[in-house]
Order: C-alpha cells, then sequence, then structure tokens
C-alpha cells in the first residue's frame, strides 16, 4: 500500500492485543515466522524514493503510517532507527504515522535534535483494553511530542479515556475489531462510549471497521469481508470529526508550504463509504475497482 511504510518487518509478541497479530497470521501463510525480525532491502528508503522525473513518489502533504508490520520502537530495531529518524528529517512536508505498543522506550529512542518534537509526526499508543490503556497513555502524555493520538485496535476490552482526553494532548482516537485466526468479539456499547467521550473534548474519532466478530444488542455477527466490516462501521454513525489537526509541514529550507501545494486526496465512489477517510491518502486511481 502507498501509504505505509515498513523499514523493517517482524516483531515480538508483548500483551494481550498480540494474541492473534495479523502480521504474523499472514507470514505464516506464506511459511515464514513473525518473530524474525529484519531490516526490509527495498522498503526501508521508501520515502525519498523517486520517480523518473525526479520527483519525489510520497507527495508533500501526504500520510505514511509506519512499521505496520513491526513496531518502530521494537528493541531489536534500534540498529535501524536512527537512520529511519534521518528519512523522516529529511520529509518534514510528509506526515508520518507512529504507533508503538512500548511507549516507555520512546525517550531513550528520540533523535538527538527532537527538542519538543517535530511538526510532522503524529505519535500513538495501542490500548487494546483498560489495562494497556492505563499503562501506556500517562506514558504518552509524558513524552515531547506535538501530535498524539491512541489506537484502540484490536478492541478487545471496554476502556474508558476521559480523563486522559481531558489533558487536551490527545487529537485523534482510531479503534478498530480484530481480524483474522481467532479474532475476539468488539461490543459497539464499547465503540459508542469511546465516541460519546471523544464527542464531549471535540476529538477525533474514527471507527475504522467493526473487526470478525461484533456484538449488537447481544447478538454476535460475523462478518468476514473487511470491505464489510468498513462499511458496517460506517452505517453505524459512530466516527466523529472533532478539532482538525494542524500539522506545520515544511520544505527542507525549513519554509511553510503553502495549501495549494500539498497534496489532496482523490475519492472513488468505492471510498464513499470507507470509514479510514479521514485518516487515507484517498484512491490511487490504480483501475482495480473499475474492473
Amino acid at each position: 500500500m502507498r501509504d505505509i511504510w515498513n523499514p523493517w518487518h517482524g516483531c515480538k509478541k508483548c500483551s494481550e492485543g498480540c494474541r492473534n497479530c495479523y502480521m504474523y497470521f499472514l507470514d505464516e501463510q506464506r511459511g515464514k515466522k513473525g518473530s524474525d525480525i529484519y531490516r526490509t532491502k527495498s522498503g526501508f528508503k521508501y520515502p525519498l524514493s523517486k520517480d523518473r522525473q525526479g520527483r519525489y513518489k510520497v507527495k508533500s502533504g501526504e500520510q505514511l503510517r509506519v512499521c505496520m508490520t513491526s513496531d518502530f520502537f521494537l528493541e531489536e530495531a534500534d540498529a535501524w532507527r536512527d537512520e529511519a529518524w534521518s528519512i523522516i528529517r529529511q520529509r518534514p512536508d510528509v506526515v508520518f504515522f507512529l504507533l508503538t505498543k512500548r511507549p516507555e522506550r520512546v525517550r531513550e529512542c528520540l533523535p538527538f535534535d527532537w527538542g519538543d518534537g517535530w511538526d510532522n509526526v503524529l505519535f500513538n499508543v495501542s490500548c487494546e483494553n483498560q489495562r494497556r490503556a492505563d499503562e501506556r497513555i500517562p506514558i504518552l502524555l509524558s513524552l515531547p511530542f506535538k501530535h498524539k493520538g491512541i489506537m484502540c485496535a484490536p478492541f478487545i476490552g471496554e476502556i474508558s479515556i476521559k480523563k486522559y482526553l481531558a489533558s487536551g494532548q490527545l487529537e485523534q482516537v482510531l479503534c478498530d475489531g480484530e481480524n483474522y485466526s481467532g479474532a475476539r468479539p468488539c461490543h459497539y456499547e464499547w465503540v459508542r462510549r469511546l465516541r460519546e467521550e471523544c464527542e464531549e473534548y471535540g476529538v477525533t474519532f474514527v471507527f475504522c471497521g467493526t473487526g470478525r466478530r461484533f456484538v449488537k444488542d447481544g447478538k454476535t455477527y460475523r462478518i468476514e469481508s473487511s470491505e464489510l466490516q468498513s462499511n458496517q462501521a460506517y452505517k453505524s454513525g459512530l466516527s466523529y470529526q472533532g478539532k482538525p489537526i494542524n500539522f506545520d509541514l515544511k520544505n527542507l529550507l525549513g519554509m511553510p508550504i503553502p495549501r495549494e501545494r500539498l497534496y489532496e486526496p482523490y475519492f472513488g465512489e468505492k471510498c464513499r463509504t470507507c470509514t479510514m477517510k479521514p485518516i487515507c491518502n484517498g484512491c490511487s486511481r490504480c483501475g482495480k475497482c473499475e474492473k
């Protein structure tokens, strides 16, 4: 996917949300082990890749989700992280979405020139249940990042984050049910409560998908298709657009980039009911939807 940057692959399971890890499942399907951690070859410098005209393939204003098949702050990746930070430093015109289950390692892994944070980095912690929310969010709030969010995925237990939203530091909350083998249920009431708390504080809430097992009014629905999961999440009306996140994107000279020069995502007809639109780079116009 063009909005994902995986400089390394593989991870070590560290909490309840890891039990049915999608990356482990997909690697097993390919005859590989998800616990094998390695630096990617062709993908490591993806944000710096250029087309034949010498233009960056990743346009100014686009967002890249980082390490979706690993963890950016994984201990086994310590040897590669400085180079990854260098790549992020060279693209102050692109938003980098960082996600971790290891916030306790973050402070020691920040680059030398981090200061109070970089404007083009949105830092998120995974909170699959209340235990992990209470463990990770206080650390998140103590760290020097200009943009902070929470990812409740896989959403396997009811969570209240009201006391953390009151800090005013959180700009975005995402949630999604669990998929693949052994998927645990996600409950409609849990999602609704999170949305209500976010709405109270004007924080954007994105209900990305129901997962394979979705419980509403005491009935469990088996929803195998990821497209249908997204469609049902859209129909629920639970996503909420809060205050906008203002990324101060600049060019390499440190000059602000005019809005008209930033990437403007295109959404086709099939994107109309996609819940990922608020956090997506849009349709790549590959033509697959028309076949």
